[in-house]
């Protein structure tokens, strides 16, 4: 829920609330129920409201708790919010409102930044101790919750999208060839704080950063999950039912924490495994009149388009209020650009498109959805997973590479443009360094270590709030719960990769779902008509190529552009993504956002 942003200035000037009324204006589809600005001295914030807890606006934000000498921004949801407020009752604090928000001020103010510790949810959120002039930004474990950074010394700005800083000025937008290079390598992401722009940074997950009056600033990691099977030592022991009886169980509570909401909640039903089963687990704890939506489009290139007969059965069985939707081709293209223009930052996947067609029916029936991201990082349900079976852990790097990169380091000369060329293989030697840190028994646990602390931010999660919120919907995600991860963390390596992977999420299933579901084959939000690059599509990306902006930029190789133009789809990265995509989605939001 909600857009936030803010500035705190280290130069004795007053913070720039023309800025961040530019920068929370620019988040209005992320909150369209209403928005505020609150200035002292300093220090700056702005909020736009989506409203799901407490309807009323006594939850309005920013959130300023005179008594308490606190003003807050928030987004996100704190599912456990009515127990702490019991907690803090006990403590003597009194409430004005029935809000999230409000739980997470008094939160801070008796617990400190060490409150987050005891939040079950999403979150990222702004507090300013009016008598320091202390900031205070956190963030969710998993990084469900976006929060973007950029300074020049004098003053720090922050936002939950990257457009948003941009439209309050000052930032620099020189490409970052460290990150250029992750982007052209490490499956078309950026890892860690770097974002594409030099001038903007990410707050990382499960990251505390307090931020002093005179800008210096202290960052505390507080979560960590231990990919070893010493982690949880109470299920130390247990065999393949026992644990997938405990995976159930836990993943039962994470759908329920997931109901939390003072407005209907609904699923997106794709009619794989992971959506299906919180279908199932909402109809076991009796949820009635449960919305449902699945997406379609038409075939091309001899690809079906939809999956529609699973999540029919799916919902035939729970008895949803089932919503079939198909695009028709006709509204592909706009909906693309429309997507393009809605990421914080390029994402190649072709799920981005559908969940922004999606997200924008969904919005017309609810504002908040349950949805299956996370699963297969968690579960080992990918297919470069199994090669790592076996694999010695020193040779983890080796084989997650072959399986998983783009491209080696030496293959970029020729395809970025010299200019941008970096000596260091910057992305090999991140991924060596995050697969070499202590714990993690096998080479298969450092990896998925590294996919639920890298890849699960930085591809599935970004993608997912970024296109639900363009349309002001609230997308919940029962696999990052954190209780859940740390229990897949500590499962046994064997039992995750079992049926073609996720073996242990597939046998807990198999009493709540057809086997039809369960042993399906392994799909994804097909989009064919963009997977295979032709007609329109093919015309949009040729003129982001060759645009004045994009050769004046001259990121790429010219003689490469030509060639991957000339036949198109005949260049893929290791995983199959289109090479022609992966140059022209980058300047496609090159342009989108004015850079």
């Amino acid at each position: 829920m909600c857009g936030l942003s803010g500035e705190i200035r280290f130069d004795g000037r007053a913070a720039d609330i023309g800025a961040v009324g530019r920068m929370t204006d620019a988040m209005h589809d992320r909150g369209p129920d209403g928005s505020g600005l609150w200035l002292q001295g300093p220090v700056a914030l702005g909020h736009r409201r989506l409203k799901i807890i407490d309807l009323s606006d006594k939850a309005a934000q920013p959130m300023v708790d005179g008594s308490l000498g606190l003003a807050a921004v928030f987004n996100g949801c704190l599912y456990n919010y009515r127990e702490l407020r019991e907690d803090l009752r006990a403590d003597g604090y009194r409430f004005f409102s029935d809000s999230d928000t409000e739980v997470l001020v008094k939160a801070f103010h008796r617990w400190g930044a060490g409150c987050v510790e005891r939040f079950k949810g999403m979150f990222a959120f702004a507090v300013v101790d009016q008598a320091t002039g202390r900031l205070t930004l956190g963030r969710d474990r998993l990084g469900i919750k976006p929060l973007y950074v950029s300074g020049d010394g004098a003053r720090l700005r922050f936002a939950s999208t990257l457009p948003a800083l941009l439209a309050g000025g000052g930032v620099r937008t020189d490409i970052d060839p460290v990150a250029l290079h992750h982007y052209m390598t490490f499956h078309s992401l950026v890892p860690g704080e770097r974002t594409i722009l030099a001038g903007v940074r990410r707050l990382p997950p499960a990251t505390v950063r307090t931020v002093e009056p005179d800008g210096t600033t202290a960052d505390h990691r507080y979560w960590r999950p231990e990919f070893t099977r010493s982690a949880l030592p109470e299920y130390a022991g247990l065999g393949p039912d026992e644990w997938r009886e405990a995976v159930l169980d836990r993943l039962r509570a994470a759908v329920r924490r997931r109901m939390v909401a003072d407005v209907p909640v609904g699923v997106l039903l794709s009619g794989g495994l992971d959506s299906s089963v919180i279908v199932a687990l909402l109809a076991e704890q009796g949820q009635e009149d449960l919305s449902t939506f699945s997406i379609g489009f038409h075939p091309a290139g001899g690809e079906p388009g939809d999956e529609f007969r699973y999540s029919d059965l799916v919902a035939e069985r729970f008895g949803t209020d089932h919503h079939r939707i198909l695009i028709e081709d006709t509204r592909l293209l706009s909906g693309l650009e429309d997507a393009v223009r809605a990421m914080s930052e390029p994402m190649v996947s072709h799920d981005c498109v559908a969940f922004h067609l999606l997200s924008a029916e969904v919005a017309r029936h609810v504002k908040v959805v349950q949805s299956g991201q996370g699963a297969d990082e968690v579960f080992a349900g990918y297919s470069w997973f199994p090669p790592l079976a076996g694999v010695a852990r020193h040779d983890a790097f080796a084989t997650y590479a072959g399986e998983f990169f783009d491209r080696p380091h030496e293959a970029l000369a020729g395809i970025v443009a010299p200019e941008y060329l970096i000596d260091d293989d910057a992305s090999g030697d991140f991924v060596r360094r995050h697969l070499a840190r202590p714990g993690a028994d096998t080479a298969l646990d450092a990896v998925l270590r590294l996919e639920t602390e890298v890849m699960l931010v930085d591809d599935p999660v970004k993608r997912v709030d970024n296109m639900t919120m363009a349309h002001g919907l609230e997308a919940r995600t029962p696999f990052l719960d954190h209780e859940l991860v740390e229990l897949a963390a500590a499962c046994p390596p064997e039992l995750k990769l079992a049926s073609g992977g996720k073996g242990v999420l597939k046998e807990a299933s198999r009493a709540l779902l057809p086997a039809e579901i369960v042993d399906r084959p392994k799909g994804y939000f097909p989009v064919p008509a963009i997977r295979h690059i032709d007609g329109p599509f093919l015309d949009l990306v040729r003129d982001a190529l060759t645009a004045p902006a994009a050769r004046s930029r001259g990121l790429f190789d010219k003689a490469y552009v030509d060639e991957v133009l000339e036949s198109p789809g005949a260049h893929r990265t290791t995983t199959g993504v289109d090479v022609l995509w992966q140059l022209g989605l980058l300047e496609l939001w090159l342009q989108a956002q004015g850079v």
